[in-house]
């Protein structure tokens, strides 16, 4: 079992957990992820790590209520403990000096997104970080974000906070800005990452995208997360969860995450009976 150190909401549906992983923290690399469990007849959940400390022993999770195993995760509290986890798994990003690095996160996405800031910042890049959600509840790590990055820009869909705008009108105002930038990273909902990569791939800005929201088993048994990526079959949790964006079948790839909704909602249901 792991002990949680801390937990706290962000928004009423986005927690964040601190959790006691030192063999896990030693070794974890950004884009990598873990999977827990949160009960013996539960199932296992893959979650991005977004934050960890190896001197400390601790990881850090970002999380947001969508199904009846992230809602039991969000009623266990510090001091408690949860049952199975492990983890790192997934290849990690690739990291190197490139130069103008922009990473983009959307909603919860921001959390994965975290990790890559610091590591492409580490490595000497500039690191420009977006940050977009429908409104400002929904823009959340800004603090971390702008202690990894060199620029911060902030956008949301109904301009409460920050920019008004999709984090897309953002890359175009740097774009516009005449900014020469060498690598876009996008981590977020299927249908910003479409249209982040639709508007890199005109400009032929490299650009890669995480898949980690269609993960179900991490492991590449369940074949769940099965994607097109440059028409080939890919297995998101194995292959990736990062791929070039300008290769990867989005379409398919939202199509596929609507699966599992008929059961997902009966579960939230009868969890709540």
């Amino acid at each position: 079992m792991n002990r949680i150190i801390e937990k706290e909401f962000i928004t009423p549906e986005v927690f964040r957990m601190r959790i006691e992983a030192p063999e896990i923290a030693a070794k974890r690399k950004a884009g990598q992820f873990i999977i827990l469990r949160v009960a013996e007849e539960g199932e296992r959940i893959p979650l991005t790590i977004a934050d960890g400390s190896a001197g400390e022993g601790w990881i850090e999770l970002v999380v947001q209520i969508v199904g009846k195993t992230t809602k039991l995760l969000s009623m266990l509290e510090a001091g408690g403990s949860i049952l199975d986890l492990v983890g790192p798994l997934g290849k990690p990003t690739h990291i190197e000096n490139v130069g103008t690095v922009v990473v983009v996160g959307g909603g919860v996405g921001i959390a994965p997104a975290h990790p890559i800031a610091q590591a492409m910042k580490k490595a000497g890049n500039r690191v420009i970080s977006i940050l977009g959600g429908r409104n400002r509840d929904l823009v959340i790590m800004e603090k971390q974000m702008k202690a990894a990055s060199d620029r911060v820009m902030i956008t949301t869909d109904d301009g409460s906070y920050g920019m008004k705008g999709l984090v897309t009108d953002a890359i175009q105002k740097l774009i516009d800005e005449g900014l020469k930038i060498n690598l876009v990273v996008a981590v977020g909902p299927p249908i910003m990452m479409k249209f982040v990569s639709l508007l890199t791939k005109k400009y032929e800005i490299p650009t890669l995208v995480s898949l980690n929201t269609i993960m179900v088993d991490g492991t590449g048994m369940c074949g769940a997360c099965r994607v097109s990526v440059g028409s080939k079959t890919k297995f998101v949790c194995v292959d990736g969860p990062e791929f070039d964006a300008h290769q990867v079948d989005f379409d398919g790839m939202m199509q596929r995450q609507k699966m599992y909704q008929v059961q997902e909602k009966e579960a939230m249901e009868n969890l709540k009976k």
